[in-house]
């Protein structure tokens, strides 16, 4: 069957808006229906992230603007679609789940849709057939409506995010380098989610080229109760890591050792006020890697933190002490240094630091006894001796 034309088009067409055109007089009926029923089939209105009173004017607004666009149906009621994406701004910035927002819309259009058949079948019920013509046009109408706010819901949400991401990353910058006055640290603690007080450390990890953003390699996981924020920034990467119960031998399990980087743990700290103090010791255990792959716990290597944090001290310390030694051609240099190296590592055994050599233990000495004619130094002196080693760890550590 065909429609006849009239001066205000098809039959149809114009049934609904007739329809249409007689409710506004309905809106605080359909409003207080609407709000009715997502309080009993939307759990996300229920738990009060839209207050009662802002709900049922944003429905009444939404369905005003509905019923305004359908009474001139086909055309586009001007600003309709504005009223939508600002809707979805309003739920995004409340935290309303998009799918709860998509459902609360589509809630409203089965009551309008409803609503105009009533209004029809009450006013021209001999036409009230016509409709279904419009049904299909009616339904694509809250879709494109329904698309239009899920992508200013979804373009606010990354918005958000963005602000968030960088009010997160703004204030694990002013806790690391120790800037964050005293009454700002409770408001730090709930933008991170971390407690104020507690058991912290931090953990620097320096990869082959620094700037170029978080690590690729896989990380491992925490232990359990171990929260970790991470933060990328040009001089390397930082993880303020909330221990819980855990101590330091589970973090150096957890970050290191990788491949390719170096990992510095600073020791435990008290509280988010702290973490500056962590971020500089984790630096200084940082500085005490030799080599990619390493993970250094400051705790395990005070002497050579000590050596690490004066590089200047350190470079004068290397030349004085073992000046002689690095004079030597490069094989033969580091056969000596190599060599004491072991030695120590070994306890001062020679016969062990034979094993790690590959040679007998009489050429171990013979090499120590060589070191300390160069040198002036005595091995069993142990003013001597801590010099020596504190030497070492500059030259190793310079180079």
């Amino acid at each position: 069957m065909v429609d006849a034309e009239g001066s205000d088009g098809p039959k149809h067409s114009a049934l609904l808006r007739r329809a249409a055109r007689a409710l506004p007089g309905r809106l605080p009926e359909l409003t207080d229906r609407l709000v009715a029923e997502l309080q009993e089939l939307e759990p996300a209105y229920v738990a009060g992230g839209v207050p009662p009173d802002e709900l049922w004017q944003s429905t009444h607004e939404a369905l005003r603007v509905a019923v305004g666009a359908l009474a001139i149906w086909p055309r586009e009621l001007e600003g309709s679609r504005w009223a939508s994406g600002r809707l979805a701004r309003r739920r995004a910035e409340q935290g309303v789940p998009l799918e709860a927002l998509l459902h609360a819309y589509r809630l409203g259009g089965v009551l309008l849709w409803q609503t105009l058949v009533e209004v029809a079948a009450e006013q021209e019920p001999d036409e009230v057939r016509l409709l279904v013509h419009v049904a299909t046009d009616v339904w694509n109408f809250v879709d494109r409506h329904a698309s239009a706010i899920a992508d200013e819901y979804r373009r606010v949400q990354t918005e958000l995010t963005n602000r968030h991401d960088e009010r997160v990353h703004a204030l694990l910058d002013t806790l690391l380098d120790g800037r964050a006055p005293e009454a700002d640290l409770a408001a730090a603690a709930g933008v991170l989610d971390l407690p104020e007080r507690g058991r912290y450390a931090v953990v620097a990890v320096r990869h082959p080229l620094p700037g170029t953003g978080v690590h690729d390699a896989p990380r491992r996981a925490a232990p359990n109760g171990v929260r970790v924020v991470w933060r990328a920034r040009a001089e390397g990467e930082f993880a303020v890591v909330l221990l819980g119960t855990s101590g330091l031998d589970e973090i150096a399990e957890t970050f290191g050792p990788v491949a390719g980087s170096r990992t510095g743990i600073s020791p435990i700290v008290d509280g988010l006020a702290a973490l500056g103090r962590a971020r500089r010791l984790a630096e200084i255990a940082l500085r005490t890697c030799t080599a990619d792959g390493e993970c250094a716990r400051l705790d395990e290597r005070l002497p050579a933190a000590l050596v690490a944090s004066q590089p200047d001290l350190a470079r004068d310390l290397a030349a004085r002490v073992l000046g002689p030694i690095l004079a030597l051609d490069a094989v033969d240099r580091d056969l000596l240094l190599g060599t004491f190296g072991a030695w120590l590592d070994s306890g001062g055994s020679a016969v062990r630091a034979g094993r790690r050599l590959f040679c007998h233990r009489n050429t171990v000495l013979n090499r120590l006894r060589r070191m300390e004619q160069l040198t002036g130094r005595e091995l069993g002196l142990p003013r001597d001796l801590v010099e020596l080693a504190l030497a070492l760890d500059a030259h190793r550590l310079s180079a």
